[in-house]
């Protein structure tokens, strides 16, 4: 489907005045939300990276407060780049790296995921954390991230997907639509953001679906690994196909 360049800037515009809105609560509420499963998700994801490269340079796309940032620093001893659109997030994620010491190693700036202000072949990873869907024009986005990686560079983008159990879809769905938006909104005064989050969710083309998005943009290799009865995924892929990828 075709997206217009006018609902493109709608879009960004939307999550951007969305996540400053709850930039203070963000982290807080990630992982009261997931009962603390997203910092494990994102370990897995770091783990992987670190497998893979030795010291990698990372850009680490919609960043947020950097928590992906964060454990690939210290986890996969790598320089990172964050970008992300929202101010709030940034200047939360700035904080942060100046409390844990890794001013050294991680370095955020404001920028769109459709416009990567980066050279060609610049990165050896290019990571993206619960932000595809967020994207105005995924395709784009997903296709700058080819773009500024280097050869046998890698995606990881962890996404939250759906699982495919009758049962626990159902269980899932229902925690999502009707609880989540109910604790989303009393926690943080933003009953919209958390509605927001379970139409996405059904909106992203997870699963087979994505990993044909990630092979049409250029990369090889494409994998997924399901997480937590499938309520979350790290989707991999290289830009070639030089490097064969760890199976995990």
């Amino acid at each position: 489907m075709n997206i217009s360049d006018t609902e493109k800037e709608e879009k960004r515009k939307i999550v951007e005045l969305m996540f400053n809105s709850i930039a203070k609560r963000y982290d807080f509420m990630n992982c009261f939300l997931s009962f603390g499963t997203d910092r494990y998700w994102r370990k897995k994801a770091v783990k992987i990276i670190a497998r893979q490269y030795k010291n990698p340079y990372i850009l680490d796309v919609a960043t947020g407060t950097a928590e992906l940032a964060i454990a690939a620093a210290k986890k996969a001893n790598a320089k990172v780049v964050g970008i992300d659109i929202s101010e709030k997030m940034l200047e939360i994620g700035k904080e942060k790296i100046i409390k844990k010491k890794l001013s050294d190693s991680i370095s955020l700036v404001k920028a769109d995921s459709e416009n990567i202000p980066f050279p060609d072949d610049s990165f050896d990873v290019a990571m993206v954390a619960f932000g595809v869907r967020n994207f105005s024009d995924p395709t784009k986005g997903l296709s700058e991230m080819h773009r500024i990686l280097r050869n046998s560079g890698m995606i990881m983008v962890l996404e939250l997907s759906l699982p495919k159990s009758f049962l626990f879809r159902h269980l899932y769905n229902f925690y999502f639509r009707r609880v989540l938006p109910v604790i989303g909104w009393l926690f943080s005064g933003e009953k919209e953001a958390y509605s927001y989050l379970p139409d996405s969710v059904n909106r992203f083309p997870n699963n087979e679906v994505f990993l044909k998005m990630l092979s049409d943009t250029g990369f090889f290799e494409t994998h997924q690994t399901k997480l937590t009865g499938g309520i979350a995924s790290i989707y991999t892929g290289l830009k070639y196909p030089e490097v064969n990828l760890y199976r995990y």
